[in-house]
């Protein structure tokens, strides 16, 4: 399936909220996510944090839950969970026609 690279949403107040690039990609992987969230275990990417981050700045509520991991490489990841209710209006995906 193909990278999101544009996603138009609407806010619960009505206002549009627009995300391209990567953080459309983030985006709607947390928006399918739902409560369950997304971890970059789970979905593989190299600055969750900084997507999670960005969109938080821009407004919209994600929570990061710790959650312990063992392996040869034990710590810790962060769990990314869309606390914003969104109302998806388009989602456009790398090599689809704009429209």
């Amino acid at each position: 399936m193909a990278d999101v690279t544009l996603l138009e949403a609407l806010l619960p107040d009505g206002r549009p909220f627009t995300a391209k690039g990567r953080e459309a990609w983030a985006l709607y992987e947390l928006f399918v996510a739902g409560e369950k969230g997304v971890t970059p275990r789970e979905r593989p990417a190299p600055r969750w944090s900084s997507y999670a981050q960005r969109l938080r700045k821009r407004g919209l509520t994600i929570e990061t839950i710790r959650e312990n991991h063992r392996g040869a490489f034990a710590g810790q990841h962060g769990r990314y969970v869309l606390r914003t209710t969104l109302s998806l209006v388009t989602v456009q995906r790398a090599g689809a026609p704009a429209g």
